[in-house]
C-alpha cells in the first residue's frame, strides 16, 4: 500500500505533488547519511542558520518530523530500521546491549554487532557481525536485484557500519578509537585515510571560533553525578586525545573523508547498476552525550557538520554521477536535566539509581529472602531480565515485585511484561498516534527482549554517574528521542515538504522502488512514499 501524500503543507505549499517528484531513471548511487543523534529539534532549531549541505538538503523533499518509531531509542536499534524497512521487532535488534542468561560464556551481555559464538569473545571484546540481524537489507537487496550493484559502508560506529551494510557489502569500514578498521583487508585508500588521521591526532586542535549564534548558547552549567560543567566548550583538544577527536566535527570530516576514498576506489556510481554508499556521521551523538544538545559545543558540531557535508555533496557533484541522497538519524536525544531546570523545567531530572538492576534486585532479594541478583539489564530502564536459576514459583513471585516495585517508583511511567508485549499487536498506522505499548510492542523480540519493560518519565535523563564522562542520553520511547528528519535530495527533484509522519522504515522501499523494483509488502513494516520514488516507479 502507497502512502500518498497531501499537497506540500508548509513554505512550498504552491508545489504540486507531480512536480515534487525525483527523476524516473534509476540514480546511479545512492548515498544514505545517518547523523547519530540528530533530532527533528535540533533540525529545525538550527534550520535557518544552515548555508551548506543541510541547507542543500532542505531544498529537497523534507519530512522535517519523521520517526524512529519504537521505544528503544538507541544506537543500533535505530541504524537496523533505516535501510531495512523494518521496525526492531522485526530487525531483532532490541538495544545496543541486550541480555542472554542462557548464553554460553561467563559474560551474559550481548552486543548488538557480534558473534557471541567466536571463542574467547565478550561484548566488550568481540567480533564485528551483522550475525544478530535477522532481515536482509538495502545493499543485500540491491545484490538480489542485480548482482553488478555494489555496497559500501563507512560509520563512526561500527554498529552503525554493521546495520546500514547489511549482511553482504564489499567493504565495510568503522572507526575502532584510533584508526578505521573493517571486515575486509586494507585498501590504499583505507591507508591513506588512517595516515593522514594519525597526524591530525598528533596535533593538538585548537579552540573553534564561535559566531554570534554559539557565542550566545555558550553558559557554562554546574552538571551532577560528578562530571564537569558543560555548555560554553569550544571543542579544543589536546595531541593525541582520541576521545576528544569523536566528540568533535573531526571526526564525522574523518568519516566523509573515508567514504569519499571508498567511492573512488571503488568507482562506485560509475558502472550499469545502482551502488549504495552508506555513511553512520557519529560526532553529533558523542558531542550531546559529551555536552548536552543546547549549548555552544552542540552549535559549532551542527555548523561544521554543516559545512562538512558541502565539501562531501561538492565531491560528488564533480564526479558528474547521478547520485541521490537519503539524511536522516537513529534516534534524538535530550539535554542535560541540569540545563532544563535552570529554563524553568522543573520535571528534569536525573535517574534514581535506586532503579538500577542490581540495587532493586538487592532491594527484592531482602524483601522476598533471596539471594541476589534476581534482575539483570543494561541500566535503570527499558529491559529487565529475572534471574533464571530460580524456581518458576520463584520467578513469578520476584516478577510480580519487581513490576510492582518499579511502577510504584515515581519516576516510572509504565512498566510491561512481556506476556503483555506478546499479546499486543503489532502497530501500524502513523507513528505520532501511537501509544507506549505500541512503541514498546515495536522493540519486542520474544528471543531476545527482557521479561519486563520500563518506561522512565518524560525528561527523566537515565544517566545518573556522569563521572566518567558523559552527561546526557537517549534511549526513551518519548518523542525528543523518537523524532528525526527525513530528507531526501537529488539533482532535478523540485523541493517540496511535508509535515506526515512518515517513518525510517519508509525509507527502504522507497529507494528499492526508485531502482524499479518493489520490496514484498508483507516482509517489512515501511510503505512507500510515492511522491518520493516517481509515478513511474513500482510503489505497490
Amino acid at each position: 500500500m502507497k502512502i500518498l501524500l497531501a499537497p506540500a503543507l508548509l513554505a512550498l505549499a504552491s508545489l504540486s505533488a507531480t512536480a515534487a517528484a525525483a527523476p524516473s531513471a534509476p540514480p546511479r548511487l545512492i548515498v544514505a547519511i545517518s547523523v547519530d543523534q540528530f533530532s527533528a529539534d535540533l533540525f529545525a532549531q538550527y534550520r535557518l542558520h544552515f548555508r551548506g549541505g543541510l541547507a542543500r538538503l532542505s531544498q529537497g523533499a523534507v519530512f522535517p518530523s519523521g520517526y524512529q518509531s519504537h521505544a528503544s531509542t538507541e544506537t543500533c536499534p535505530g541504524h537496523s530500521t533505516i535501510l531495512t524497512g523494518s521496525h526492531p521487532a522485526r530487525t531483532g535488534i532490541v538495544a545496543n546491549i541486550w541480555t542472554d542468561l542462557s548464553a554460553a560464556r561467563d559474560d551474559k551481555s550481548i552486543y548488538c554487532s557480534e558473534d557471541e559464538r567466536v571463542p574467547g569473545t565478550s561484548s566488550r571484546n568481540y567480533t564485528v557481525s551483522s550475525y544478530h540481524l535477522k532481515v536482509p537489507a538495502l545493499g543485500d537487496h540491491m545484490k538480489r536485484a542485480n548482482p553488478a550493484s555494489r555496497v559500501a559502508a563507512v560509520a563512526g560506529k561500527d554498529r552503525a557500519a554493521v546495520m546500514m551494510g547489511g549482511h553482504g557489502p564489499d567493504q565495510r569500514w568503522w572507526w575502532n578509537g584510533r584508526e578505521f578498521t573493517g571486515t575486509h583487508p586494507a585498501t590504499p585508500a583505507v591507508a591513506t585515510v588512517n595516515a593522514n588521521i594519525r597526524a591530525s591526532l598528533a596535533r593538538p586542535a585548537p579552540a573553534l571560533m564561535p559566531p554570534p549564534l554559539c557565542e550566545a548558547r555558550a553558559q557554562a552549567i554546574p552538571v551532577e553525578g560528578g562530571g564537569k560543567p558543560v555548555g560554553a566548550g569550544l571543542l579544543a583538544r589536546d595531541a593525541d586525545d582520541a576521545r576528544g577527536f569523536r566528540a568533535s566535527p573531526e571526526f564525522d570530516g574523518a568519516v566523509l573523508a573515508m567514504a569519499g576514498a571508498m567511492r573512488e576506489e571503488m568507482r562506485l556510481g560509475e558502472g550499469q547498476a545502482t551502488d549504495l554508499l552508506a555513511i553512520g556521521l557519529s560526532g553529533t551523538d558523542y558531542v550531546g552525550h559529551t555536552y548536552g544538545t543546547q549549548g555552544s559545543e552542540m552549535c559549532l558540531q551542527l555548523l561544521a557538520l554543516d559545512r562538512e557535508l558541502d565539501d562531501f555533496f561538492a565531491y560528488l557533484d564533480e564526479t558528474g554521477i547521478d547520485y541521490l541522497v537519503v539524511l536522516t538519524s537513529d534516534h534524538g536525544g535530550d539535554d542535560i536535566p541540569e540545563r532544563h531546570r535552570a529554563q524553568g523545567v522543573a520535571e528534569a531530572a536525573r535517574v534514581d539509581p535506586a532503579l538500577i538492576p542490581s540495587n532493586m534486585g538487592k532491594t527484592l532479594a531482602a524483601r522476598l529472602g533471596l539471594s541476589a541478583p534476581l534482575l539483570f539489564g543494561e541500566g535503570a530502564f527499558g529491559d529487565i531480565y529475572v534471574d533464571r536459576d530460580l524456581s518458576p514459583e520463584q520467578r513469578l513471585r520476584v516478577l510480580d515485585e519487581a513490576v510492582r516495585a518499579y511502577r510504584s517508583h515515581p519516576q516510572v511511567e509504565e512498566v510491561f511484561t512481556a506476556d503483555q508485549l506478546r499479546a499486543a499487536p503489532l502497530p501500524s498506522g502513523p507513528p505520532d498516534r501511537w501509544s507506549l505499548i505500541d512503541r514498546a510492542r515495536a522493540s519486542f523480540d520474544p528471543e531476545r527482549s527482557g521479561d519486563f519493560y520500563v518506561i522512565l518519565k518524560p525528561r527523566v535523563t537515565p544517566l545518573s554517574d556522569t563521572s566518567f564522562g558523559y552527561v546526557a542520553t537517549h534511549g526513551t520511547p518519548w518523542d525528543y528521542d523518537r523524532r528525526v528528519p527525513i530528507l531526501f535530495w537529488r539533482k532535478g527533484m523540485a523541493p517540496f515538504e511535508q509535515s506526515a509522519a512518515v517513518g525510517t522504515v519508509d525509507i527502504l522501499p522507497t529507494l528499492t522502488s526508485t531502482m524499479g523494483f518493489a520490496t514484498p509488502a508483507d516482509t517489512i513494516d515501511g510503505q512507500c512514499l510515492d511522491l518520493i520514488a516517481g509515478p513511474e516507479t513500482n510503489c505497490p
